[in-house]
Protein backbone atom coordinates (compact mmCIF):
# COMPACT_ATOMS: atom_id res chain seq x y z
CA UNK A 1 0.00 0.00 0.00
CA UNK A 2 1.46 3.42 -0.88
CA UNK A 3 2.45 5.70 1.93
CA UNK A 4 0.88 9.14 1.96
CA UNK A 5 1.67 12.24 3.95
CA UNK A 6 -0.86 14.63 5.44
CA UNK A 7 -2.32 15.72 2.12
CA UNK A 8 -6.04 15.90 2.85
CA UNK A 9 -9.06 14.24 1.38
CA UNK A 10 -7.39 13.04 -1.81
CA UNK A 11 -5.09 10.70 0.10
CA UNK A 12 -7.85 9.75 2.54
CA UNK A 13 -10.18 8.75 -0.29
CA UNK A 14 -7.57 6.52 -1.90
CA UNK A 15 -6.63 4.68 1.28
CA UNK A 16 -9.83 4.79 3.31
CA UNK A 17 -12.37 4.66 0.49
CA UNK A 18 -12.91 0.89 0.91
CA UNK A 19 -13.96 1.45 4.53
CA UNK A 20 -16.47 4.16 3.64
CA UNK A 21 -17.76 2.06 0.74
CA UNK A 22 -18.82 -0.83 3.02
CA UNK A 23 -18.91 0.51 6.59
CA UNK A 24 -20.69 -2.55 8.00
CA UNK A 25 -17.57 -4.59 7.21
CA UNK A 26 -15.11 -2.01 8.56
CA UNK A 27 -13.46 -1.41 11.93
CA UNK A 28 -12.29 2.01 13.14
CA UNK A 29 -9.61 1.44 15.79
CA UNK A 30 -7.68 4.12 17.64
CA UNK A 31 -5.19 4.66 20.40
CA UNK A 32 -6.32 7.20 23.02
CA UNK A 33 -3.52 9.28 24.60
CA UNK A 34 -1.65 11.30 21.98
CA UNK A 35 -4.06 10.15 19.26
CA UNK A 36 -7.59 11.01 20.38
CA UNK A 37 -6.58 13.07 23.42
CA UNK A 38 -3.63 15.48 23.44
CA UNK A 39 -0.81 14.39 25.74
CA UNK A 40 -1.03 15.94 29.21
CA UNK A 41 1.80 16.34 31.71
CA UNK A 42 -0.12 13.99 34.02
CA UNK A 43 -2.21 11.13 32.68
CA UNK A 44 -5.09 12.01 34.99
CA UNK A 45 -5.35 15.45 33.35
CA UNK A 46 -5.87 14.13 29.81
CA UNK A 47 -9.18 14.87 28.09
CA UNK A 48 -10.81 13.64 24.88
CA UNK A 49 -12.21 16.65 22.98
CA UNK A 50 -15.98 16.71 22.60
CA UNK A 51 -15.61 16.74 18.81
CA UNK A 52 -13.67 13.47 18.90
CA UNK A 53 -16.29 11.88 21.15
CA UNK A 54 -19.05 13.00 18.80
CA UNK A 55 -17.21 11.63 15.77
CA UNK A 56 -16.71 8.22 17.40
CA UNK A 57 -20.37 8.13 18.41
CA UNK A 58 -21.46 8.86 14.85
CA UNK A 59 -19.06 6.26 13.48
CA UNK A 60 -20.40 3.60 15.86
CA UNK A 61 -23.83 3.95 14.27
CA UNK A 62 -22.54 3.22 10.76
CA UNK A 63 -19.44 1.05 10.99
CA UNK A 64 -19.14 -2.59 11.96
CA UNK A 65 -16.89 -1.85 14.93
CA UNK A 66 -15.40 1.18 16.65
CA UNK A 67 -12.81 0.51 19.30
CA UNK A 68 -10.20 2.22 21.48
CA UNK A 69 -6.93 0.40 22.14
CA UNK A 70 -5.19 1.99 25.10
CA UNK A 71 -2.38 1.62 27.57
CA UNK A 72 -4.85 2.72 30.23
CA UNK A 73 -6.98 0.20 32.05
CA UNK A 74 -10.07 -0.59 29.97
CA UNK A 75 -12.51 0.99 32.44
CA UNK A 76 -10.35 4.11 32.67
CA UNK A 77 -10.19 4.38 28.88
CA UNK A 78 -13.98 4.09 28.72
CA UNK A 79 -14.35 6.80 31.38
CA UNK A 80 -11.99 9.09 29.49
CA UNK A 81 -13.62 8.58 26.09
CA UNK A 82 -17.11 8.67 27.57
CA UNK A 83 -18.93 6.29 25.20
CA UNK A 84 -20.61 3.03 26.20
CA UNK A 85 -21.41 1.60 22.78
CA UNK A 86 -17.89 0.97 21.50
CA UNK A 87 -15.14 -1.54 22.34
CA UNK A 88 -12.19 -0.92 24.64
CA UNK A 89 -8.95 -2.89 24.78
CA UNK A 90 -7.07 -1.70 27.86
CA UNK A 91 -3.70 -2.26 29.50
CA UNK A 92 -2.14 -2.81 26.07
CA UNK A 93 -4.48 -5.69 25.28
CA UNK A 94 -4.57 -7.36 28.69
CA UNK A 95 -8.19 -6.24 29.19
CA UNK A 96 -11.18 -6.13 26.86
CA UNK A 97 -14.66 -4.61 27.06
CA UNK A 98 -16.85 -5.36 24.04
CA UNK A 99 -19.73 -3.12 22.94
CA UNK A 100 -22.75 -3.61 25.17
CA UNK A 101 -20.75 -5.33 27.91
CA UNK A 102 -20.04 -3.87 31.34
CA UNK A 103 -17.55 -6.41 32.71
CA UNK A 104 -13.86 -6.40 31.85
CA UNK A 105 -12.50 -9.55 30.23
CA UNK A 106 -8.91 -10.12 31.49
CA UNK A 107 -6.38 -11.89 29.31
CA UNK A 108 -6.21 -15.55 30.44
CA UNK A 109 -2.40 -15.31 30.55
CA UNK A 110 -2.71 -13.12 33.66
CA UNK A 111 -4.21 -15.85 35.85
CA UNK A 112 -2.13 -16.10 39.02
CA UNK A 113 0.27 -13.39 37.86
CA UNK A 114 -1.76 -10.27 38.49
CA UNK A 115 0.52 -9.05 41.30
CA UNK A 116 3.95 -9.68 39.81
CA UNK A 117 4.62 -6.10 38.68
CA UNK A 118 3.05 -4.63 41.84
CA UNK A 119 5.26 -6.74 44.09
CA UNK A 120 8.34 -5.83 42.06
CA UNK A 121 7.80 -2.07 42.17
CA UNK A 122 7.01 -2.25 45.89
CA UNK A 123 10.64 -3.22 46.43
CA UNK A 124 11.79 0.29 45.51
CA UNK A 125 11.86 3.31 47.78
CA UNK A 126 8.78 5.29 46.73
CA UNK A 127 10.14 8.50 48.24
CA UNK A 128 13.39 8.17 46.27
CA UNK A 129 11.54 7.63 43.01
CA UNK A 130 9.26 10.58 43.65
CA UNK A 131 12.20 12.80 44.56
CA UNK A 132 13.78 12.35 41.13
CA UNK A 133 10.45 12.78 39.35
CA UNK A 134 9.34 9.19 38.68
CA UNK A 135 5.59 9.03 39.32
CA UNK A 136 4.04 5.60 39.76
CA UNK A 137 0.74 4.76 38.06
CA UNK A 138 -0.95 1.62 39.38
CA UNK A 139 -2.74 -0.14 36.50
CA UNK A 140 -3.25 -3.45 38.24
CA UNK A 141 -1.14 -6.04 36.38
CA UNK A 142 0.87 -3.22 34.77
CA UNK A 143 2.87 -0.72 36.80
CA UNK A 144 3.94 2.48 35.06
CA UNK A 145 6.60 5.06 35.89
CA UNK A 146 6.15 8.50 34.31
CA UNK A 147 8.77 11.27 34.22
CA UNK A 148 7.09 13.89 32.04
CA UNK A 149 7.49 17.22 33.83
CA UNK A 150 10.22 15.99 36.20
CA UNK A 151 12.64 18.68 37.36
CA UNK A 152 15.40 16.85 35.46
CA UNK A 153 13.87 14.45 32.96
CA UNK A 154 17.28 13.10 31.95
CA UNK A 155 18.05 11.90 35.48
CA UNK A 156 14.57 10.43 35.89
CA UNK A 157 14.79 8.59 32.57
CA UNK A 158 18.22 7.21 33.45
CA UNK A 159 16.79 5.78 36.68
CA UNK A 160 13.88 4.30 34.73
CA UNK A 161 16.35 2.47 32.48
CA UNK A 162 18.09 1.03 35.54
CA UNK A 163 14.75 -0.19 36.87
CA UNK A 164 13.89 -1.70 33.48
CA UNK A 165 17.08 -3.77 33.49
CA UNK A 166 16.31 -5.04 36.99
CA UNK A 167 12.72 -5.79 35.99
CA UNK A 168 13.87 -7.84 33.02
CA UNK A 169 16.11 -9.91 35.28
CA UNK A 170 13.14 -10.43 37.61
CA UNK A 171 11.06 -11.92 34.80
CA UNK A 172 8.97 -8.89 33.91
CA UNK A 173 8.62 -7.28 30.48
CA UNK A 174 9.61 -3.59 30.27
CA UNK A 175 7.77 -1.54 27.63
CA UNK A 176 8.62 2.05 26.70
CA UNK A 177 6.29 4.84 25.71
CA UNK A 178 6.40 8.62 25.55
CA UNK A 179 8.26 9.45 28.79
CA UNK A 180 6.89 6.37 30.51
CA UNK A 181 8.18 2.92 31.42
CA UNK A 182 5.61 0.15 31.87
CA UNK A 183 6.35 -3.14 33.62
CA UNK A 184 4.11 -6.14 33.02
CA UNK A 185 4.12 -9.94 33.16
CA UNK A 186 5.82 -11.63 30.22
CA UNK A 187 3.53 -13.05 27.55
CA UNK A 188 -0.04 -12.22 26.63
CA UNK A 189 -1.52 -8.87 25.74
CA UNK A 190 0.01 -6.40 23.33
CA UNK A 191 -1.80 -4.03 21.03
CA UNK A 192 -1.25 -6.54 18.24
CA UNK A 193 -3.24 -9.16 20.14
CA UNK A 194 -5.88 -6.56 21.00
CA UNK A 195 -6.37 -5.69 17.34
CA UNK A 196 -6.61 -9.36 16.37
CA UNK A 197 -9.24 -9.98 19.06
CA UNK A 198 -11.33 -6.99 18.02
CA UNK A 199 -11.19 -7.91 14.34
CA UNK A 200 -12.29 -11.48 15.01
CA UNK A 201 -15.90 -10.31 14.88
CA UNK A 202 -18.00 -11.83 12.11
CA UNK A 203 -17.93 -9.99 8.82
CA UNK A 204 -15.08 -7.54 9.47
CA UNK A 205 -12.65 -7.52 6.57
CA UNK A 206 -11.25 -3.96 6.50
CA UNK A 207 -9.80 -1.74 9.20
CA UNK A 208 -7.94 1.44 10.08
CA UNK A 209 -5.79 1.89 13.16
CA UNK A 210 -4.32 5.20 14.35
CA UNK A 211 -1.58 5.59 16.93
CA UNK A 212 1.28 7.82 17.98
CA UNK A 213 3.68 5.72 20.03
CA UNK A 214 6.01 2.73 19.96
CA UNK A 215 3.42 0.27 21.27
CA UNK A 216 1.12 1.23 18.39
CA UNK A 217 3.67 -0.23 15.99
CA UNK A 218 2.64 -3.67 17.26
CA UNK A 219 -0.91 -2.94 16.09
CA UNK A 220 0.39 -1.65 12.75
CA UNK A 221 2.34 -4.86 12.18
CA UNK A 222 -0.63 -7.07 13.02
CA UNK A 223 -2.80 -5.17 10.53
CA UNK A 224 -0.15 -5.70 7.89
CA UNK A 225 0.04 -9.43 8.69
CA UNK A 226 -3.75 -9.81 8.47
CA UNK A 227 -3.70 -8.04 5.13
CA UNK A 228 -0.91 -10.22 3.75
CA UNK A 229 -2.74 -13.46 4.59
CA UNK A 230 -5.95 -12.16 3.05
CA UNK A 231 -8.02 -11.75 6.21
CA UNK A 232 -8.34 -8.02 5.50
CA UNK A 233 -9.04 -6.59 2.07
CA UNK A 234 -8.01 -3.13 3.29
CA UNK A 235 -5.75 -2.23 6.21
CA UNK A 236 -4.71 1.37 6.83
CA UNK A 237 -2.13 2.44 9.42
CA UNK A 238 -2.36 6.09 10.42
CA UNK A 239 0.63 7.58 12.20
CA UNK A 240 -0.24 10.52 14.46
CA UNK A 241 3.03 12.43 14.48
CA UNK A 242 4.65 14.43 17.28
CA UNK A 243 8.21 15.49 18.14
CA UNK A 244 8.32 12.70 20.76
CA UNK A 245 7.11 9.90 18.50
CA UNK A 246 9.42 7.09 17.32
CA UNK A 247 11.00 7.43 13.90
CA UNK A 248 9.54 4.06 12.89
CA UNK A 249 6.05 5.51 13.12
CA UNK A 250 6.47 7.42 9.87
CA UNK A 251 8.23 4.51 8.20
CA UNK A 252 5.48 2.01 9.04
CA UNK A 253 2.46 4.25 8.42
CA UNK A 254 0.37 4.30 5.26
CA UNK A 255 -0.85 7.79 6.12
CA UNK A 256 0.49 10.37 8.57
CA UNK A 257 -1.23 13.32 10.24
CA UNK A 258 -0.04 16.08 12.52
CA UNK A 259 -1.32 15.37 16.02
CA UNK A 260 -4.79 14.50 17.34
CA UNK A 261 -6.42 17.28 15.32
CA UNK A 262 -5.27 15.62 12.11
CA UNK A 263 -6.74 12.27 13.14
CA UNK A 264 -9.97 13.98 14.21
CA UNK A 265 -10.31 15.43 10.72
CA UNK A 266 -10.14 11.92 9.28
CA UNK A 267 -12.68 10.59 11.78
CA UNK A 268 -15.08 13.37 10.85
CA UNK A 269 -14.54 12.65 7.16
CA UNK A 270 -15.28 8.96 7.72
CA UNK A 271 -18.42 9.87 9.63
CA UNK A 272 -19.83 12.06 6.84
Amino acid sequence: MPRESETGEGAWATLLGPLRAEPSKAAILTDVDGTLAPIADRAEDAAVPAAAREALSALSERFGLVGCVSGRQAEEARRLVGLEGIAYAGNHGLELILPGESEVRPDPSLAGREQEATEFIAGFDAAELEAIGLRREDKGPIQALHWRGAEDETIAERRAHEIAVTAGKAGLEPRWGRKVLELRPVGGGGKDAAVASLLAGEGLDRAVYAGDDRTDLDAFRRLQELSKVGELVAAVRVGVLSPEGPAELTEESDLTVGGPSGWLAILEWLAE
